[in-house]
C-alpha cells in the first residue's frame, strides 16, 4: 500500500496504524493545492463472515457521518471524502 495512490488522490507514504476493523494511513492529498496531509481510512475486516461485514460498513458508515456532522476543529480530523 506504502507508495500507491488510492482514488487518484491519496499518495499514501507511511501506515499509521490498524485494527480488527481496518488499517489508518498518512498521505498526501495530490488534489488539493501544495498536496497537504491527511488520513486514509481503508475498511478491512480481518473476517469475511457476511454478520461481521455489515457491522463494519455500519460502524464505518457512522464514523464517516459523526466527522461530517462535526465539522472543523483542531482537535478532529476532518472529513474529506
Amino acid at each position: 500500500m506504502l507508495g500507491n495512490t488510492v482514488v487518484r488522490r491519496y499518495q499514501i507514504i507511511s501506515h499509521l496504524g490498524g485494527g480488527r476493523l481496518g488499517e489508518i494511513y498518512v498521505a498526501y492529498n495530490t488534489y488539493l493545492p501544495s498536496s497537504p496531509q491527511c488520513v486514509v481510512k481503508k475498511l478491512r475486516p480481518k473476517s469475511s463472515n457476511t454478520a461481521t461485514l455489515e457491522i463494519a460498513r455500519r460502524l464505518f458508515d457512522t464514523e464517516a457521518q459523526v466527522l461530517y456532522k462535526l465539522g472543523t476543529h483542531d482537535l478532529i480530523p476532518q472529513l474529506l471524502a
